[in-house]
């Protein structure tokens, strides 16, 4: 499989999803802006949608919205207890959380990293987001991950989403329970092993 990303992107979830569930593949950088991928090609020629991630399986084909993904990979590796078992109420409660993670947070930062968005709109859209961080916390509790005890796709997909804060003016130190969320993800060996490939550690 290969697994097309950008570093500190969307895609970095699939990217930590792919190292918990030790399967094996390979990473392919690809540009966000030109669309040149890492080797030498157009990326729209592997996914026309022009964005990242995209997971290609050894027969060409392709799976692309990191939500669908990263439960496919799950899926490949049920052992790993990165998601529950298909036809469970847990498994739809995951499903109930990438939702709110793709709708409620990924694609409210969109306008925070548009240069020409006004910035009445983007502090709006900070404070949208605090709400939805406030939410957040009330649900996690005590509770080291979404779900509970274990690790799950959720997790890897709202600590991407979360690490955006520092680029776009949100100080997460608001929200000590986030923070420490993120930290305690952060740590995680595989967790850690994607950020260094994609370069954003050392």
């Amino acid at each position: 499989m290969k697994l097309y990303y950008s570093p500190g992107a969307c895609s970095l979830s699939p990217h930590i999803v792919l190292r918990e569930a030790g399967l094996p593949f390979t990473a392919v950088a690809v540009g966000l802006r030109d669309k040149a991928m890492e080797g030498g090609g157009d990326f729209r020629t592997v996914n026309d949608k022009g964005y990242v991630p995209v997971l290609q399986f050894d027969d060409g084909a392709i799976l692309t919205e990191g939500p669908a993904i990263v439960q496919y990979i799950a899926d490949k590796a049920p052992a790993s207890g990165l998601a529950p078992a298909n036809g469970t109420l847990a498994r739809y409660r995951l499903q109930e959380w990438l939702n709110f993670i793709s709708t409620e947070l990924h694609k409210q930062f969109s306008p925070l990293f548009a240069p020409d968005m006004p910035d009445a709109v983007k502090d709006a859209q900070r404070t949208k987001l605090g709400a939805r961080f406030d939410w957040i916390v009330g649900k996690l509790g005590s509770q080291p991950y979404l779900t509970g005890d274990t690790f799950t796709v959720a997790d890897a997909y709202l600590f991407t989403v979360l690490s955006w804060t520092k680029w776009v003016g949100i100080d997460l130190a608001q929200w000590p329970a986030l923070a420490a969320y993120s930290a305690r993800v952060a740590a995680r060996p595989k967790v850690q092993e994607a950020l260094k490939a994609e370069g954003l550690v050392k």
